[in-house]
């Protein structure tokens, strides 16, 4: 039987994370540079990429097709990702793209999570600003990253997790903000589902795609525009490979 999900709106958060409201303090550092943050950085970093080989890559069976356009990029770049996966979705990311300097940009209520937000969120999250400081340090951070780091930056556009979902919810063009000001590239990374023969869970296939180029010829605003519909229309035609519904969505 499947599992049922209701919601209002497509922007509605359907599954809540342990401590939802949880709020990081303004001195909080989003990348530590002492001595010692290095090292449990690097550690803290295999150990999740090794847990996705295990649990997600292995055990789930997620095959990953068009990897290999990673390599026509030397520099940092962005990453847009379809939702559907509350932990599998940073996890098996980490079996994909460089691990030095991946980090992604997620709600401060995952660095409230017991154990993962202290010890693995920190070295590899970038956490949302809830006022104008604590934005102003996510985008020095997110310089940092693409520009100094040449590192990854993973984005949900769609913002809140909805397991197993096979379409893309909508989202805004201001989600290409970043790619934009720092005429970064970015790649899509979507998530397809399919039904297994003896396993109800289905199997994951995740396509990635790209890179993408913002239009420098544009001003801000045109080539937000541009490079969200061409993101959009990505996903949109990777999601349609999907073939089974794991969980359904019903609009209340």
């Amino acid at each position: 039987m499947k599992r049922i999900y209701y919601y209002h709106q497509t922007t509605d958060d359907v599954v809540d994370s342990h401590n939802q409201n949880f709020s990081l303090p303004d001195d909080y550092v989003i990348l530590p540079t002492s001595h010692g943050a290095k090292i449990w950085s690097t550690i803290a970093r295999y150990l999740a990429a090794s847990f996705g080989w295990i649990i997600f890559r292995f055990f789930d069976n997620v095959k990953v097709i068009g990897k290999e356009k990673l390599k026509q990029v030397n520099d940092g770049y962005f990453i847009y990702g379809n939702h559907t996966r509350p932990m599998g979705d940073v996890f098996t990311s980490l079996t994909i793209f460089p691990i030095k300097n991946f980090y992604a940009i997620a709600n401060q209520a995952n660095w409230g999570i017991p154990f993962i937000g202290k010890y693995l969120v920190r070295y590899g999250g970038l956490p949302v600003g809830k006022d104008m400081k604590q934005s102003i340090k996510l985008i020095k951070a997110i310089q940092t990253v693409i520009k100094d780091k040449k590192g990854e930056v993973l984005i949900y556009p769609e913002a809140h997790v909805w397991p197993y979902y096979t379409k893309i919810r909508p989202f805004d063009a201001t989600s290409m903000h970043f790619p934009v000001k720092l005429n970064a590239p970015s790649f899509v990374m979507t998530k397809t589902y399919h039904k297994r023969r003896f396993i109800k869970r289905p199997r994951a296939v995740i396509y990635i795609d790209g890179p993408f180029y913002p239009d420098q010829t544009l001003n801000r605003k045109e080539a937000q525009n541009k490079l969200h519909d061409e993101i959009w229309e990505t996903m949109n035609e990777r999601a349609k490979l999907s073939d089974y519904e794991y969980c359904q969505y019903i609009k209340k």
